[in-house]
């Protein structure tokens, strides 16, 4: 049996910052990004290309299938708004 929905939840967090930092080469600050860190239009790095890649990092990391009428900035405003996102796909 799998631990709760908060650490199923903490560990998908976990998982999609991985990819966020992986992707777009912030090691150097990954230790400052949590859930309420905004994204889109605060990380100079997530350009428009970098959001396809990261795009699709995600798909290949969690097996989901990214439509192109999801990727908004709504899904991409915070880290939390991202993993919630991964976390409906994943349902």
């Amino acid at each position: 049996m799998k631990g709760s929905s908060v650490e199923q939840s903490t560990d998908v967090t976990g998982e999609v910052k991985a990819v966020l930092v992986e992707t777009l080469g912030v090691e150097d600050r990954a230790a400052t990004i949590d859930a309420s860190t905004p994204l889109l239009g605060s990380l100079p790095e997530l350009d428009s290309m970098a959001v396809l890649e990261l795009v699709a990092a995600l798909e290949q990391r969690f097996g989901i299938t990214v439509d192109d009428d999801d990727v908004t900035a709504e899904v991409f405003e915070t880290l939390g708004s991202l993993t919630v996102f991964v976390q409906e796909k994943l349902a």
